[in-house]
C-alpha cells in the first residue's frame, strides 16, 4: 500500500512539473502565433504559424508580434531602431542617409509593374518626428501596398513588443527560419 502511494504521488509530483515548465515557456519564453492576413507577404502567408520568441531586443529587419492600437497582434518587419531617420526615396530604403537593401522585397518588387512598392516618404511625413523616439521602432509589412503599419498607427513602444518571430513550422512545406 505504501508502495503505490508513493508511485503516485511521484506521478504527481511529475505531472505538476511538467504543468509548470510548459506555463513558463508559454508566457515567459516562447509562444505559438498564427499569421492573420496579407500585410507580411510574400515572406508570410495568411494561416502560417510560428514560434515567437519572447525574450532579448528585436533588431534591424526582424520580424516581429506586437500589441497594435486596435486591441489586436500585428506582425511586421522592424525598419528603423531609436535614433533612425526613416526615408524612402525611389523604392529604396535609407537609413541615416545609407541605402539598405530588403532582399525579402525583391521578388515582391518585380511582380509589381505599376509603379513602386513602397511611396516615397520620410519618418517626419507620417510622425511628425526627424527621428525614431528612444524606447520605440519603425515598423513596416512586407506587403507595402497592403499593410497597416507604423505609417498609420505611428511607432511601436518597444513595452508593446510580444517577441520576434524566426521560425515558420505550418504548413511543412513552407518550414523555414529567418535571421
Amino acid at each position: 500500500m505504501a508502495g503505490e502511494k508513493s508511485e503516485i504521488r511521484e506521478w504527481f509530483k511529475a505531472l505538476v512539473i511538467a504543468v509548470g515548465l510548459a506555463i513558463v515557456i508559454r508566457y515567459f519564453l516562447f509562444a505559438p502565433i498564427v499569421v492573420d492576413g496579407l500585410s507580411m507577404m510574400p515572406t508570410l502567408h495568411n494561416g502560417d504559424r510560428m514560434i515567437v520568441n519572447k525574450f532579448g531586443k528585436p533588431d534591424r529587419f526582424d520580424i516581429v508580434v506586437f500589441h497594435a492600437p486596435e486591441q489586436k497582434d500585428y506582425i511586421k518587419r522592424v525598419i528603423g531602431l531609436p535614433g533612425d531617420k526613416i526615408q524612402y526615396k525611389n523604392d529604396i530604403l535609407y537609413i541615416n542617409g545609407k541605402a539598405y537593401k530588403e532582399p525579402y522585397l525583391d521578388q515582391y518588387k518585380k511582380n509589381v509593374g505599376d509603379g513602386p512598392l513602397t511611396e516615397d516618404f520620410t519618418l517626419k511625413d507620417y510622425t511628425g518626428k526627424d527621428t525614431v523616439p528612444e524606447g520605440e521602432v519603425f515598423v513596416m509589412g512586407d506587403n507595402r501596398r497592403g499593410s497597416k503599419d507604423s505609417r498609420h498607427i505611428g511607432t511601436i513602444p518597444m513595452s508593446k513588443i510580444v517577441g520576434d518571430a524566426h521560425i515558420i513550422y505550418w504548413p511543412m512545406k513552407d518550414m523555414k527560419f529567418f535571421k
